[in-house]
């Protein structure tokens, strides 16, 4: 009976192996994958400030050569090529708010972003560029984890749907707590909370110009922040 146990184990393990059933082949979930623990949004008093004023980039930081004002609007734009994604930076530094924003892609079909939850990291080769949280429009409308743990698992669709790639787009983000909600044009597209909240910072907000090889325009207005918001909803969604 025992010489039969021992045989059949064998017999057990070798098919394992032959189907790669390892225990240490198994796939271990992404840090985005596991399941998220509930940091509510902190207490704080909540103010509305008016990020840009439509005319100057007074309360704000980059590289004059990308940013500029022009018809009522901050504009991010490079001709020559840009080794790594800069941004312009608030001066001011956030954990909870909310923030609603008109963006436009105008051109390249690299996507632009909205940075928060981080911190300035000149170490990556430019002075003003960003590791952390990126909302991400048009192109993908992702959710990225710059410097870290890169894209993170989102369901895009619904920003792809309500999103327009060379037009204009109502944007709200509202980060609280671990949990970032997206709204755009009025439709909610995204509900998501960190799994590893502890990656989170008060920081600057930064705007992005994506590094990229070819020319390309970006363009942001109607930048407004409601720091630890009144309400736990996106006020912007239908």
């Amino acid at each position: 009976m025992r010489r039969s146990t021992v045989l059949i184990s064998v017999r057990v393990v070798t098919f394992a192996a032959f189907l790669g059933l390892g225990v240490s082949t198994l796939p271990e979930l992404r840090a985005d994958e596991k399941s998220a623990p509930i940091v509510p949004p902190r207490p704080g008093h909540s103010e509305r400030i008016v990020l840009f004023d439509g005319k100057h980039l007074a309360g704000w930081q980059g590289h004059a050569k990308y940013w500029s004002v022009e018809g009522g609007a901050i504009v991010g734009k490079n001709d020559e090529p840009v080794k790594v994604s800069t941004y312009l930076f608030t001066d001011r530094t956030f954990t909870d708010f909310r923030l609603t924003a008109t963006v436009k892609l105008v051109k390249s079909e690299m996507h632009s972003g909205i940075a928060f939850w981080g911190r300035n990291a000149p170490e990556h080769g430019d002075k003003y560029t960003y590791a952390g949280h990126l909302v991400m429009f048009p192109s993908g409308w992702g959710l990225h984890d710059l410097f870290g743990r890169n894209g993170l698992k989102v369901d895009t669709a619904p920003a792809k749907k309500a999103g327009k790639q060379h037009d204009w787009n109502a944007l709200e983000i509202l980060a609280q707590g671990n949990r970032i909600r997206v709204g755009v044009n009025g439709s909610e597209v995204l509900d998501w909370r960190d799994p590893e909240p502890d990656r989170i910072k008060e920081s600057p907000i930064g705007l992005q110009l994506h590094a990229n090889k070819v020319p390309q325009e970006v363009h942001f207005k109607d930048l407004i922040v409601e720091t630890f918001p009144k309400e736990d909803r996106l006020i912007t969604v239908k």
